[in-house]
Formats: structure tokens, sequence, C-alpha cells
């Protein structure tokens, strides 16, 4: 059996709720209300800031191929 944080194969992963505004592992929230798979708790409580990032670079690599 595999702990938190690893994958069984059996769609037990963790996710952040965007309804909840919380960490959930496994089944819970329907998909169009989440993020994820994430591979650990940490990661999951850290999707919203992680998401921010990724919109940050893709703004800036977005800027920089329109002044190309």
């Amino acid at each position: 059996m595999a702990e938190h944080g690893t994958s069984a194969g059996d769609g037990s992963q963790w996710w952040y709720s965007l309804k909840t505004n919380q960490v959930e592992y496994g089944s819970g929230s329907p998909g169009k209300d989440r993020l994820g798979p994430y591979p650990d708790k940490a990661a999951a409580q850290a999707a919203l800031s992680t998401a921010a990032e990724r919109n940050k670079n893709w703004d800036e690599a977005d800027e920089e191929w329109n002044r190309d």
C-alpha cells in the first residue's frame, strides 16, 4: 500500500480545491474546481503561489516574444 505523497495507481494524489481553498488527498472536488495533481501535500499547499509564479513567467516570456 502506498503512503500519502506517493501514487498507488488508484488516483490518490494531492490536489488544491479552488472551492474550499484547502488541500485534498484523493478524490474530492470535481476536476474543474481543483489544481493538481501534486506530488505531496506541501506542493499542493503552494498551488496558488506556484500558479502565480508560472503566470508571471509566461507574461514575461510573452512580452519578450512580442518585442522581437
